[in-house]
């Protein structure tokens, strides 16, 4: 008896490390030391000694039951960027800027191949955020896992100057609400996704008229990252005054935490069009719009609060990094909440 008969082949981890390498390069920062495969990774944190009063942020998330949608499509090579989405959003929407990120692979088997796709993802993410993929780890779980069966997770660590974080503290009746677009369900509310579709081959690869593409492109399609969008409206001289990250809850859990007391969010549904997806949701699942509201970001990923004067270079801000935004509503005196009308 030895490990690889007890289900845990110490030779295909040595592979998949080899073949990650190549993508783990492509998201080096100056600060990073050292290389892959030692026991820590090392970021050197010189860079932020100009600050006033440096602040690490950090984010852990997964891609939950979205990581089903990839074994069935086959498809790995994007679900990584999943990860890194949704922790680098949340350290974004309080200001920060992503550092370095490491990423959990729990796996039945390990497929070599597969782990890489996964890491190119996961380092495609990082690419698009500026941070460093640092390190991670590889777990074969036999018997706890089927072998085709994989999750995945990450974590991420920003920094943030205090002067510039966002808090939304400063928020007052009249502020204007901007939502980011989102580049579909990204990545939550896919246990619903997954009773009101079947999660077969045949009907993912089904064509509909209305997304103009088969249902599992328009599902895999990964979580949008918004870490250049507000960079840029930082650069642009203005201050955020509240962010909120539309994920799992939908609005009613996640506008609110970015709300003092005493004032409330009023959100036009009919600002923006929600995306098709979300309809054919609604209608093959008989799902209630509330409801809808209540699980799915509906087409808005980011909605951010921003005095009425920096509006049109907020705007600009966004849409220079190649993002959709709208003006989706307003703050209101009230009690501490969103409204949807």
């Amino acid at each position: 008896m030895d490990y690889k008969k007890a289900g845990v082949d110490i030779e295909a981890g040595y592979k998949s490390v080899e073949l990650m390498k190549e993508h783990v390069k492509r998201t080096i920062r100056p600060e990073v030391l050292g290389g892959l495969g030692g026991f820590a990774g090392a970021f050197s944190l010189s860079a932020i000694k100009d600050m006033e009063e440096p602040i690490l942020l950090s984010g852990t998330d997964g891609c939950g039951t979205k990581v089903k949608l990839a074994f069935v499509m086959d498809k790995h090579d994007t679900i990584g960027i999943d990860a890194v989405a949704m922790c680098v959003n949340d350290i974004a929407c309080s200001g920060g800027e992503p550092l370095f990120f490491l990423d959990y692979i729990a796996c039945g088997k390990n497929y070599p191949e597969k782990i890489a796709a996964i890491v190119s993802g996961v380092a495609e993410g990082c690419v698009q955020s500026e941070c460093a993929l640092v390190g991670g780890e590889t777990a074969e779980h036999p018997g706890l896992m089927p072998e085709d069966d994989y999750d995945l997770a990450g974590f991420a660590v920003g920094v943030v100057d205090k002067k510039d974080l966002i808090t939304g503290e400063t928020i007052t009746p009249n502020d204007v609400l901007i939502g980011i677009a989102s580049s579909g369900v990204h990545s939550n509310g896919f246990s619903l996704v997954r009773k009101v579709f079947e999660m077969t081959k045949e009907s993912l690869d089904t064509y509909y008229d209305e997304l103009g593409k088969t249902l599992g492109e328009v599902l895999i399609e990964p979580t949008r990252i918004y870490v250049k969008a507000l960079k840029n409206v930082k650069k642009a001289g203005v201050t955020i005054k509240g962010c909120s990250h539309i994920t799992g809850g939908g609005f009613y859990e996640n506008v609110p935490r970015m709300l003092p007391e005493n004032v409330k969010a009023v959100i036009k549904k009919d600002s923006y069009e929600v995306p098709a997806i979300f309809k054919l949701i609604a209608k093959n699942g008989n799902v209630a719009e509330e409801m809808m509201y209540n699980t799915f970001n509906m087409g808005l990923g980011m909605v951010i609060a921003v005095n009425p004067k920096d509006v049109e270079a907020t705007m600009k801000a966004i849409e220079a990094a190649g993002d959709k935004c709208y003006i989706v509503g307003n703050i209101v005196a009230g009690e501490k909440g969103v409204e949807l009308c």
